[in-house]
């Protein structure tokens, strides 16, 4: 996808202490860059989600991601992670993620994130919060 296939990006400079032997960014600390960009495109809808987990006993639980890697990332690189709802179900949600250098048009990493959200006390999935899904309904035209 291109940049302008999404709504939302969140900034980042890779930070030294996130890059490995080879000197470009430890395919771990990705995880670390789509969940902060994830919480990030919260806030940006706006969907307040500590009210949430707090105020209603469910949370959401990652059940899957995939990642896949173009080319590395390198200390002090400025790149942007792009995120987008590709996907909503009754319980779940699939994020869409790709990381550009902030002056680059070809990704660098691109993934996707499964949501669902789960009843703390019974261990099961239940309904997303309609407040949510009307949120990303507005904000995402492609849903």
């Amino acid at each position: 996808m291109a940049k302008s296939d999404f709504n939302f990006f969140s900034p980042f400079r890779v930070r030294y202490a996130e890059t490995d032997a080879q000197g470009i960014v430890f395919y771990a600390h990705y995880l670390t860059y789509f969940d902060t960009a994830i919480n990030e495109y919260l806030r940006y809808l706006p969907f307040n989600y500590i009210e949430h987990v707090r105020n209603t006993g469910t949370d959401f639980h990652v059940i899957k991601v995939v990642v896949e890697f173009f080319a590395p990332s390198h200390f002090d690189d400025e790149i942007e992670v792009y995120v987008r709802t590709a996907r909503i179900g009754r319980s779940s949600m699939t994020f869409l993620i790709e990381i550009f250098p902030k002056n680059g048009e070809t990704a660098l990493v691109k993934g996707e994130v499964v949501w669902v959200n789960t009843d703390q006390k019974a261990h099961k999935s239940v309904p997303l919060p309609e407040e949510l899904v009307v949120k990303l309904r507005v904000k995402e035209d492609r849903i």
